[in-house]
């Protein structure tokens, strides 16, 4: 791992599990099951498996779509019994989750040492609204931008080759941060530096790429970006 803050013009965030906890969803959960964490995790991954399937075969659907159509397996796999509005209600959840204590100072940090930032998400723009929102951090943003304007989920190239033109920055300038293991290896295989936040103190996955550096909060980030 060999971070190169020499090269970095600008810094790209993901949104989801990074900058929010997407298991929060469980609390929208807990009125119709016993077992709200367990539903939250099938949920979120039943999601993402919908992304890299739609890339593959090209099928797009916007975030919220994937949601439901992921929340609506979740709960037949648990033989939960809600009614239409109770699902779009749980849906809901994903405009209102609960933001890392770390946010705010850390890229805040980085917007005063000099680096322009953008979130690059999977999230559909009405979604990304409400976590920039949420997050307070609407005016540390160059820009937000959402799969939904190239109509391709993470991890494709062709997602970070997007964001790399609408900042008008060469991809092997851009640092991208992220708490995925599979946004590590997309970046980096679109020729970005990657950090990964480990926000869960697991080991790193050694099954690709590795990230250029491992830090596990957003405070960490500035100190790494003023080391050259």
């Amino acid at each position: 791992m060999t971070l190169d803050p020499s090269r970095v013009d600008a810094v790209l965030v993901d949104s989801y599990s990074t900058l929010v906890d997407v298991e929060s969803t469980r609390y929208a959960l807990e009125p119709y099951t016993d077992e709200p964490r367990a539903v939250a995790r099938i949920w979120q991954l039943r999601s993402r498996e919908y992304a890299v399937v739609g890339n593959a075969v090209g099928v797009y659907r916007p975030a919220t779509e994937r949601h439901r159509h992921a929340l609506r397996y979740a709960l037949d796999v648990h033989d939960v019994d809600v009614s239409a509005a109770e699902r779009e209600e749980i849906l809901a959840s994903y405009h209102d989750l609960d933001v890392y204590a770390d946010v705010r100072d850390g890229l805040e940090a980085v917007r005063d040492a000099g680096y322009p930032i953008a979130i690059l998400s999977n999230g559909d723009p009405s979604l990304l609204a409400s976590l920039v929102e949420t997050t307070d951090i609407d005016d540390l943003l160059r820009a937000t931008i959402s799969a939904d304007e190239i109509e391709t989920y993470k991890p494709a190239a062709e997602l970070y080759e997007h964001a790399a033109a609408r900042l008008d920055v060469a991809p092997e300038a851009l640092l991208h941060v992220t708490a995925s293991w599979s946004d590590v290896n997309g970046a980096r295989n679109a020729g970005l530096q990657t950090v990964w936040l480990d926000r869960t103190d697991r080991s790193w996955e050694q099954y690709a790429r590795d990230p250029d550096a491992i830090i596990d909060s957003l405070c960490d980030l500035p100190p790494l970006l003023s080391s050259h």
